[in-house]
């Protein structure tokens, strides 16, 4: 259902004067619109016992995760405290969330090299290695800008990253020989990875023409799909997705000694806090820790 309600309208203007990112913005209103939908009426109707209503109906029948949970109910407080005055209102006092940190899915380094032999098309196949290689989260892959590759200095630039800030990873040459070496079949000016489109095919045309004449980078989701498949294929664990892959690019590099700092710094958490949970993640560091025991044992 896709209702609009008077109240929607001005919610989004408030939305929109706040420094949140665009998929937090979006989600916000799909919120409310979805509490309209619910009712059947325009949110800005409803009683604080109708919202309660509606947050046990969320966990209780639509299971809703803890992280679900808490977009929920920001959204509700801004929409009900902010917008429209109920600073009164208890339940969002009486709402506890526990989100508890499950541990990520982790894929052997023989799983990862399996998945990504199975990726047959250039475009998917580098931007998938580069995710593995460099750690990223596949917005920021997708986005890379040819003036974002130091070679020079052997790292590359992450525009924008998660909290909106820059970072650098380091990159090998090897990694930078495969980057170069795949820009040079399509040669965009902007784009390390550029969207072909899809009219491409209708027009017959050089799909490495058509890349080079692309004005956006390529989408999230085609990245997504087309690691779907090579999963299908490998038949590694069902559950991976392309974000394992930064999973494992952090536990690999701590399983070989990298200090952890050093990997929330590229990974560009914003607390060490954040990349300690990868620690659980393997045994190797327990085993280091005992060798250095040994040595210090007088």
């Amino acid at each position: 259902m896709n209702t609009q309600y008077s109240s929607i309208a001005a919610f989004q203007q408030l939305v929109e004067l706040k420094d949140f990112k665009p998929p937090t913005k979006k989600e916000y209103v799909r919120y409310v619109r979805r509490l309209g939908d619910h009712f059947q009426c325009d949110p800005a109707t409803l009683s604080e016992d109708q919202l309660r209503q509606y947050f046990l109906f969320l966990r209780q029948h639509k299971h809703f995760s803890g992280s679900a949970m808490a977009i929920g109910k920001a959204a509700f407080q801004l929409f009900f405290r902010e917008h429209l005055g109920h600073t009164d209102w208890k339940v969002f006092s009486e709402l506890v969330i526990r989100r508890g940190q499950p541990l990520p899915l982790v894929l052997a380094r023989e799983e990862v090299q399996r998945v990504l032999g199975c990726l047959r098309e250039a475009r998917f196949r580098v931007c998938l290695r580069l995710i593995y290689h460099g750690g990223l989260r596949v917005g920021e892959a997708v986005k890379i800008k040819v003036t974002d590759l130091d070679a020079a200095q052997g790292r590359l630039r992450i525009r924008q990253g998660k909290g909106g800030k820059d970072r650098y990873v380091p990159i090998t040459l090897r990694m930078i020989g495969e980057l170069r070496a795949f820009w040079k079949t399509h040669r965009n000016p902007v784009w390390l990875f550029p969207a072909p489109g899809r009219p491409w095919r209708e027009r017959r045309e050089d799909r490495n023409a058509v890349l080079g004449r692309a004005t956006t980078c390529m989408s999230v989701s085609a990245v997504q799909n087309a690691f779907r498949l090579a999963r299908a294929q490998s038949g590694i664990h069902p559950q991976a997705c392309v974000h394992t892959l930064r999973h494992c690019y952090a536990t690999h590099l701590l399983e070989e000694g990298v200090s952890l700092r050093l990997i929330s710094q590229y990974l560009g958490h914003a607390s060490l806090d954040v990349t300690v949970i990868y620690t659980h993640l393997t045994a190797t560091n327990e085993g280091q820790a005992r060798a250095a025991l040994d040595r210090l044992l007088p």
